[in-house]
């Protein structure tokens, strides 16, 4: 997982000047918090446990995907923000924990939706409420990714991922983010569809590896 084209400025220095350190560091922490998904999957999947999404979970997301890159890795944005590259304001700073209780609750309360629906709405709507200083695209994608799979009942196989796919053509998922703010600045209404057309073409493309990878022949031994 990579840093985001529309992301937000820090506000204050970061903890790594050196671009390339900074590079390396968030590769490293894209990898651990991939880890972290898996040992959450694994976790839910297990048949006596009834998994709730809490904020806890998004926050522990972002302080990984940023560790040792600002401050404010895991911590709630203390003012407001603007994105950039985007149209969308974030709310005000002091609305971001009820903001983020009320995402979590819809997918609870929810949770009978289709998984990509699910995924789809966190997606957006952590995006647009943007609780971080930095980091949101990375731990959206991250968290959707999560749930998705939890809704699911195991973790998808095949590569590359869904938020890797993301993360290396960002356009149409801007497109889709756009989409659903459009219609939620319009009705005040949910409609993330385009988002799930998004995401049910890039799950196929992931489960197509795992096609490939079965249809393919191995060498001989030698």
């Amino acid at each position: 997982m990579d840093s985001d084209d529309r992301h937000s400025k820090a506000l204050e220095p970061e903890l790594i000047a050196d671009p390339e350190q900074k590079a390396q560091q968030e590769v490293k922490n894209g990898f651990r918090q991939f880890d972290s998904v898996i040992e959450q999957v694994e976790y839910w999947r297990q048949p006596e446990r009834v998994f709730k999404l809490r904020p806890s979970a998004i926050v522990g997301l972002n302080r990984i995907a940023l560790e040792g890159l600002t401050a404010f890795a895991g911590v709630y944005r203390p003012t407001g923000i603007e994105i950039k590259g985007s149209k969308h304001q974030p709310p005000p700073a002091h609305l971001v924990p009820e903001l983020v209780e009320d995402l979590c609750e819809y997918v609870n309360s929810q949770w009978a939706r289709s998984p990509l629906h699910l995924a789809s709405y966190l997606l957006w709507r952590l995006n647009w409420t943007h609780p971080f200083v930095d980091g949101n695209g990375r731990t959206s994608r991250a968290v959707s990714f999560l749930v998705l799979c939890i809704r699911l009942g195991y973790l998808l196989p095949g590569s590359p991922t869904i938020p890797d796919q993301i993360s290396r053509n960002k356009n149409p998922y801007y497109t889709a983010l756009e989409s659903a703010d459009k219609a939620f600045v319009k009705s005040n209404d949910v409609d993330v569809s385009e988002m799930e057309v998004l995401l049910g073409t890039l799950l196929a493309n992931q489960l197509a590896s795992v096609i490939h990878d079965a249809r393919a022949s191995q060498p001989d031994a030698a």
